[in-house]
């Protein structure tokens, strides 16, 4: 069974953006989305994706997650299904030693969040923190995409900034 492990942040900065080595676009929608389990419809640039993820365990980075290669116009009839919003956004991809971290810019209701997520070879693997990475946010359902297609980043109350 295949385990995705993952570790996900907020973002401090758009000091990333001047290390990545790649980017590409994002639009997903879920066929289901209840607390056991995940069915996610992605297009990424001309390809379409199936995702099924199962729950979340060890306090949130490690689940189950297998996925298949679709057409593309499968999946955006498929993304006609969707039970929430649909999301789009921008993949960064910035190469720290030897990890990879994918920085998600999103766009529409979420714009002005950015998530990065760094998968792991086990829960406890260590890996070097740039500047740019804030806290961490593993396990928190609020910053699930999922979660984001239902509740959206604009509708949050946020505390007022200071000047």
């Amino acid at each position: 069974m295949p385990i995705e492990i993952e570790r996900k942040f907020l973002v401090n900065s758009t000091g990333f953006k001047k290390d990545c080595y790649g980017k590409i676009y994002i639009k997903q929608g879920f066929l289901n989305s209840n607390k056991h389990r995940v069915v996610r419809i992605r297009v990424i640039d001309e390809t379409g994706y199936i995702t099924i993820k199962g729950l979340s365990y060890n306090q949130g980075t490690s689940r189950f997650e297998w996925e298949k290669e679709i057409s593309k116009d499968d999946a955006e009839q498929l993304l006609l299904l969707s039970e929430t919003a649909v999301i789009e956004k921008i993949r960064y991809f910035v190469k720290i030693e030897n990890h990879i971290i994918e920085v998600d810019e999103f766009w529409g209701d979420n714009k002005g969040l950015y998530i990065a997520e760094i998968e792991l070879h086990s829960v406890g693997e260590l890996f070097k923190k740039p500047p740019w990475l804030g806290k961490e946010v593993t396990g928190k359902k609020k910053y699930y995409n999922a979660t984001l297609s239902k509740k959206p980043y604009n509708t949050w109350k946020r505390k007022p900034q200071k000047k």
